[in-house]
């Protein structure tokens, strides 16, 4: 070893023995290679029996998590957690200690990783003077989580605001700021699937991950707090760009996404966060709120993460609130009704059977807009919690008009008749229930009814499917719509309980000039048949389409070649035009 080197070995080594901050160097089960003093000093009083061999023996006791999180960690290399923050409480008189220890854990290679160790009391003491100066009372306070709450949010907001109207005209800079709204994307199943009690834990947990991430910026630092049940708001201060803001959003996702070990069960939890800038914040605390929840729902709505709020969201969330309203109104007045699209029957060398079935399909005649599409309110409906009244509406009305056609058309009578569900109706506690008091009700024969669900819903998780069977068992059918869009395929049908598969328009109309969109429409058929389904071809609207679809053995045939939606009279003249017709 010449000189130099060994010089700088000498240096380094003396830099790390007096280091004011702990380095140990472990390998990848934990195994302590080498550490400095400081590192010896923080975690002595944590050992048993003084045995310093293991970093996540010594601190198995107090964070468990480290050696999970460790274990977890796939990348080859890179920070597995940065100044994670140890609650190590009171010690007692004869055993001093920090109360709070910080760690940051940084893997080096597939068998190596640096632990850096600190002593945070300070800092942590710090923080709660300053927190216990702006909640100056328990009133601010969340009970479960210890976390400032909704008020506590509110006043900060406010503070915030009246900085900014103090300022105006001036050029944005260091002292701008941002507000965060996070929600789960679906806690109410961990309820559902763990208990209460699990989902308080997350909650818990989910706090002291937001804690972790954020750090003191500016005079005001950076703030956390519980606003709702599964509603979190974080205020960034002293923001320079708003990149910095997307930064901070991208460490709350990757920090909170993580898995919860929870009783023994690892849970994954996905959240979504809307932001408001500063730049943008507008009105009181509470508009702001408002605005982030806004972009916070659409960021959900798009499985996007997170999603900056712009002013012409809330034009957008203030004009469905109208159609909320509207809507309200609309069950009491009568303003919904039902057209039905015919369903043919397509038979050797062209010909349609006119009486194999029909779709309901809901309208709203508004008395200033005209005749609103379902697709301007369904989502709508859904949101509000009046999905339920309009899915009942829609069936009722569906089967009450079957059973009358029945006795105006005789055996010239539509067979079978299909509506539409929601993932919403679905979720409804004793919807199947609901549906059985229907058909009871209006006399419908189960067997005539086909409910149907879009392809991506029904492949979507075990309890929609355990729904579907549900509603199977009442002897009714059930069809799988939009097929070919959503996120089943062909290798999995077997495992859905269809009775038919509705294959997707944006296959038919493609069906008479594209060899590859007749190959997946014949798979399709094949495929369906061998599993004693029938199949449908959406959307036709040439005599092209209808030939080829024709030609591949679909069972069935429905668009505007045949017919457009009509009205309940109007259905009936259709039907009875002529059972059976060749289209030209």
């Amino acid at each position: 070893m010449d000189t130099d080197t060994a010089a700088t070995n000498e240096a380094l080594i003396q830099f790390l023995y007096r280091a004011p901050i702990g380095l140990v160097q472990i390998a990848a089960d934990g195994a302590i290679e080498m550490l400095n003093p400081m590192s010896s000093s923080l975690l002595m009083p944590l050992a048993v029996d003084g045995n310093l061999e293991n970093l996540f023996g010594v601190l198995d006791s107090v964070a468990p998590e480290l050696r999970q999180m460790t274990a977890l960690f796939e990348a080859p290399a890179g920070v597995i957690c940065e100044s994670f923050r140890i609650d190590l409480g009171a010690a007692p008189d004869q055993h001093p200690r920090p109360q709070y220890l910080s760690i940051s854990l940084l893997k080096l290679d597939a068998g190596k990783l640096m632990a850096v160790l600190a002593d945070a009391t300070a800092e942590a003491q710090r923080e709660k003077e300053t927190i216990a100066r702006r909640l100056s009372s328990a009133a601010r306070i969340d009970a479960l989580t210890q976390m400032p709450n909704r008020r506590a949010v509110q006043e900060q907001i406010g503070l915030m605001l009246q900085r900014q109207q103090g300022a105006v005209g001036s050029v944005p800079g260091p002292g701008d700021y941002a507000v965060l709204f996070i929600n789960f994307d679906r806690f109410k199943q961990i309820n559902d699937s763990f208990g209460n009690g699990a989902g308080d834990q997350v909650l818990v947990a989910m706090a002291g991950r937001l804690r972790s991430v954020l750090r003191p910026a500016g005079g005001s630092g950076q703030m956390a707090g519980r606003i709702g049940g599964d509603e979190f708001a974080v205020i960034l201060d002293g923001m320079r760009r708003a990149s910095d803001v997307e930064s901070v959003a991208n460490r709350l996702l990757d920090t909170i996404r993580k898995p919860y070990l929870i009783d023994g069960h690892e849970i994954i939890c996905n959240v979504s966060i809307g932001i408001v800038l500063g730049t943008e914040a507008a009105g009181d605390a509470d508009s702001v709120l408002r605005d982030a929840s806004i972009a916070m729902t659409l960021a959900k709505a798009g499985a996007r993460g997170y999603l900056v709020f712009e002013q012409a969201m809330r034009e957008r969330a203030a004009r469905r609130g109208d159609i909320e309203g509207d809507l309200r109104r609309a069950l009491h007045e009568d303003e919904l009704f039902v057209v039905y699209q015919p369903v043919v029957g397509l038979l050797p060398g062209g010909a349609i059977d006119r009486s194999t079935g029909v779709e309901a399909l809901v309208r709203w005649q508004h008395p200033q807009r005209g005749v609103v599409p379902p697709l301007e309110f369904i989502a709508v409906a859904e949101e509000c919690g009046l999905i339920g009244a309009v899915g009942d509406f829609v069936l009722v009305r569906a089967c009450s008009d079957f059973m009358r056609w029945k006795t105006e058309l005789g055996s010239a009578a539509p067979r079978l008749l299909a509506v539409n569900l929601s993932r919403a109706q679905l979720a409804q506690a004793g919807f199947p229930a609901r549906v059985a008091q229907i058909l009871a009700d209006t006399g419908m024969p189960a067997n005539q009814l086909q409910l149907e669900v879009t392809e991506s819903l029904a492949a979507q998780d075990d309890q929609v499917q355990a729904r579907l069977h549900e509603l199977k068992a009442l002897g009714l059918k059930l069809a799988l719509d939009d097929f070919g869009t959503g996120y089943s395929s062909l290798a999995s049908l077997h495992l859905l309980p269809v009775d038919t598969v509705k294959i997707d328009r944006s296959f038919v109309s493609q069906s008479d000039t594209s060899a590859h969109h007749r190959v997946l429409i014949e798979a399709t058929v094949k495929v369906a048949r061998s599993l004693g389904m029938d199949t449908v071809a959406e959307g036709i609207e040439t005599a092209g389409q209808a030939g080829v679809v024709n030609e591949l053995s679909c069972d069935k045939g429905q668009g505007y070649l045949y017919s457009r939606p009509l009205p309940s009279r109007e259905l009936v003249a259709w039907v009875a035009n002529l059972r059976q017709t060749r289209v030209a």
